[in-house]
């Protein structure tokens, strides 16, 4: 019997070697990636049932990953493994079309579960956050607000500054001009209606674009 087929996405080596061999026994580890861009190209390349991805990814963190996914493949699973136990990060993983939200300090048993409940239809909330998350989307309080109306572009450098990245090292990793890279910037500070990078940086990780 063909079994389902997982990809892993997380860029700490020893992390990933962990979750393979969580996973191997149960389903069909078909590749492990470190980087959002990396994950996009294989997601497309091996065609897996369910991605399981860290939640925050170098140069494309897990949301965008996931959006952009989605758009193209509507029936892989993705199932998030992550540091946050905020409801914020589990609404927003759900509203970019997750079905699994798993802590990395959760039982490993849990991330199993997690994935054979998005492979039933299911979705799998970890109970240490599921309790917040629901009386968050019954209050209505704006919990799956994602950051501004943003391009996908403006994402990617907001994310690239969040790591730290100049002007110079942005236009290299998007292979674009320096002087686009500051425009984009630039115009990202005005649509958040931020002054300064430590602005910008603050914004990135209290709205879970970055963790850093």
């Amino acid at each position: 019997m063909k079994r389902p087929k997982v990809l892993l996405a997380d860029d700490h080596c020893v992390v990933a070697e962990g979750l393979r061999g969580l996973l191997k026994p149960h389903f069909d580890v078909v590749g492990v990636v470190s980087d959002g861009r990396e994950l996009l190209s294989a997601a497309e390349k091996l065609r897996p049932d369910v991605i399981v991805l860290y939640f925050s990814r170098r140069l494309l963190n897990g949301i965008d990953a996931a959006r952009r996914i989605r758009s193209t493949n509507k029936h892989v699973k993705l199932v998030f493994l992550t540091m946050h136990r905020e409801a914020a990060y589990a609404a927003r993983a759900i509203e970019a079309g997750g079905t699994g939200f798993v802590l990395k300090h959760s039982a490993p048993a849990e991330l199993v579960t997690a994935v054979r409940e998005a492979l039933n239809g299911g979705t799998y909330i970890t109970p240490q956050v599921a309790g917040e998350l629901l009386t968050a989307m019954r209050k209505g309080n704006g919990a799956a607000t994602p950051p501004g109306e943003l391009t996908q572009r403006q994402r990617e450098v907001l994310q690239l500054v969040a790591e730290g990245r100049s002007a110079k090292e942005i236009a290299s990793v998007l292979k674009i001009s320096r002087r686009t890279a500051e425009f984009h910037k630039a115009r990202l500070m005005e649509t958040l209606e931020l002054h300064t990078t430590a602005e910008l940086v603050q914004y990135a990780i209290r709205t879970g674009v970055s963790s850093v």
